[in-house]
């Protein structure tokens, strides 16, 4: 196995085999980000890919999982696509699904034949970075879509038969959060993906936004108040009783870890960020939150 940089996959990725098939982020542009900012993207030739198959073959006994990695796989047009996935299917008959991340003009650059056609060949979850269901801070963070854009993305990975994986960032918006919280609560409710991750806001110094910080430009949102955030977006998500959304609230840059299915669990976590109100020492030592 050949990989270039630093390699980043979701948490929920962390026993897959990992295949770079672009090299880095067409977009690379969001302010709050640091990833791929130690690559020139470029897509790898379908052969090196292969190569990279071929490989893993040899040296893994059993696969369950396969995640197409850098930035924005989907990027690459359904003739590229197949002709990988039709190998890990030959190489990997064990494989239970394949992910990648897909940026959300790359989803709408796809027909609906199209990402059928992907799913029916194994590709199981596409990861949507979506960050907030404001327009506003969508622009500030310079993410490269609309509201609007990413919940119609959302619902043709849906429609297709395919899982969304949708990820928010808690205190994007700073101190001035209700239209963060409340467009973002919107957007799931609009969407109705499969899953919700929620990260919260650390600024590492390759992002953009990280001189922004320093300078006083953009103000971080205290523990406390994304504990508010939180709850205010929780409180307003309103997704019909039979539907399952799986939410999930714990990765290391939380301060406070939630998991549970909506609506099934919505009180309960709610409930739970409600005990928290005020109580610091409650939340997550800052030393050990972590990207």
């Amino acid at each position: 196995m050949r990989y270039e940089g630093n390699i980043f996959r979701p948490p929920s990725e962390a026993y897959s085999l990992i295949v770079q098939v672009t090299i880095g982020c067409a977009h690379n542009d969001c302010t709050f980000c640091s990833m791929f900012k130690d690559k020139q993207f470029r897509v790898r030739a379908v052969s090196e890919v292969l190569e990279d198959l071929e490989d893993a073959r040899e040296s893994y006994a059993n696969v369950g999982r396969i995640f197409l990695a850098d930035g924005d796989s989907l990027v690459l047009n359904n003739d590229k696509l197949k002709v990988i996935l039709n190998k890990i299917n030959e190489l990997f008959p064990e494989c239970e699904r394949v992910s990648m991340y897909g940026a959300p003009l790359d989803v709408l650059n796809k027909t609906h034949e199209e990402l059928v056609e992907l799913k029916d060949l194994g590709v199981g979850i596409i990861y949507i970075g979506a960050e907030s269901g404001s327009d506003k801070v969508l622009e500030d963070v310079k993410k490269g879509a609309t509201r609007a854009q990413i919940i119609e993305a959302i619902q043709m990975i849906e429609a297709a038969g395919i899982q969304a994986s949708v990820t928010f960032i808690n205190g994007l918006a700073g101190p001035d959060y209700e239209d963060h919280a409340l467009e973002t609560a919107s957007m799931i409710n609009e969407s109705k993906p499969s899953f919700v991750g929620l990260l919260t806001l650390m600024i590492e110094p390759m992002a953009p936004l990280y001189d922004e910080v320093r300078s006083g430009r953009f103000q971080l949102l205290e523990p406390l108040g994304v504990v508010e955030e939180t709850l205010l977006m929780l409180e307003h998500i309103d997704l019909p009783e039979d539907s399952k959304t799986v939410f999930r609230s714990n990765h290391a840059s939380n301060y406070i870890s939630l998991r549970g299915d909506l609506p099934k669990d919505q009180q309960r976590m709610i409930a739970q960020l409600r005990s928290v109100l005020g109580r610091e020492d409650m939340l997550k030592d800052e030393r050990l939150r972590a990207l």
